[in-house]
């Protein structure tokens, strides 16, 4: 029979005395309040509070801290980690916040789109008023704009009497512009040149080891059969440039010019010279696609303007174009399935290539006009 033992200390409780016993209860220690827990200690501070409920189950409650200076109530400091979620306060002062940035950045940076439309429309409404006294007078046809600031720097033009030396100067378009008697002097003295351009040379600046054109105007290379009285000379080449383009691989006419009227008027935006091509070409061709060539294709998503496309031979084109795309001809005829092997420019308006030879040039006769 067991034998049950005393406890020493009424606060302990009796025990029986089992040497059989798998263990032993220990005795219950009081807790070091310095000790413990964060979450105790937060009851201990007044943070949080338990209650009671009528089934004897605990509750907790977060405490409200008042704030000293305002007197009102702080939001209590959630103690868990974000959940991915903001809160209803937090959605507020974010969105005060952005329509503050949204009022500062419209009202001092970033003007409204209408804002920006009124300005480009007043832009041009005053360069349709007040243009460039350099343009105006290349719409008037008195000389292209790059000869209007010769003429202006050299103190060869008047508006309404008054000498203008400014680059840059704007008129009214009802001023009245007068040039002296030097101007139109030296525009007499412009030369244009006809130059049966071969295979291998570029219209304008050398570009991939090519060379321009311009550099076949010597005099070596004059037409024997030339018939302008003019003798050639080293200022003729001042301020050439060509009018109208003609690639690499194309031959035929070109023109180079130091007379900005001819200039403007061959390749100006409003120009409708016509221009005459012989096309070598491989491949077949419909009817259909014929009627294309004519009227119906598009370039750079733009309609092209009505040609004259016709046979010549069993292989070769006649081109007649009012507008000169860059590679127009080469890419119509692949919209169509042909392929181009040689082409040839004969005709730019009335003047034509003639039997000029190849890579070598003349004047333009005083009576010709494109």
């Amino acid at each position: 029979m067991d034998k049950l033992k005393l406890p020493e200390n009424k606060n302990d409780k009796p025990s029986q005395d089992n040497s059989s016993a798998k263990s032993v209860r220990q005795k219950i220690r009081p807790v070091d309040p310095s000790k413990r827990s964060r979450s105790v200690s937060a009851f201990s501070s007044g943070k949080l509070e338990s209650k009671l409920t009528n089934n004897g189950q605990k509750t907790i409650e977060s405490n409200k801290v008042t704030d000293q200076k305002s007197g009102k109530d702080k939001p209590s400091q959630r103690n868990h980690r974000f959940d991915g979620k903001l809160h209803s306060d937090e959605l507020t002062e974010m969105d005060s916040r952005r329509n503050e940035r949204g009022r500062g950045s419209q009202s001092h940076h970033s003007p409204t789109k209408t804002n920006k439309v009124s300005v480009i429309q007043s832009f041009k409404e005053d360069e349709i008023k007040n243009p460039r006294l350099s343009k105006r007078m290349s719409e008037l046809g008195l000389c292209s704009r790059r000869e209007a600031d010769e003429w202006i720097v050299n103190g060869w033009v008047k508006v309404n009497g008054e000498t203008v030396s400014i680059l840059g100067s704007r008129v009214d378009v009802n001023d009245v512009i007068e040039v002296t008697d030097e101007a139109h002097k030296h525009q007499s003295e412009t030369v244009t040149f006809l130059l049966n351009k071969p295979i291998g040379y570029v219209s304008g600046q050398a570009e991939d080891d090519y060379e321009p054109a311009v550099v076949l105007i010597n005099p070596d290379n004059r037409w024997q059969e030339d018939q302008a009285a003019l003798e050639f000379k080293r200022g003729h080449l001042k301020g050439l440039a060509p009018a109208g383009r003609l690639d690499i691989d194309s031959t035929g006419l070109l023109v180079l010019t130091q007379d900005g009227r001819i200039a403007k008027h061959l390749i100006g935006e409003d120009s409708s010279v016509e221009k005459e091509y012989l096309v070598r070409v491989e491949g077949s061709l419909s009817e259909e696609g014929l009627k294309k060539l004519n009227f119906g294709l598009e370039l750079d998503g733009q309609a092209l303007k009505p040609a004259k496309v016709s046979w010549q031979n069993e292989d070769q084109l006649r081109f007649v174009l009012r507008e000169g795309k860059k590679r127009q001809i080469r890419r119509m005829c692949e919209l169509v399935g042909l392929k181009v092997l040689g082409l040839k420019r004969i005709r730019i308006g009335q003047v034509s290539l003639g039997k000029l030879p190849v890579g070598t040039w003349r004047y333009l006769n005083k009576g010709e006009r494109f």
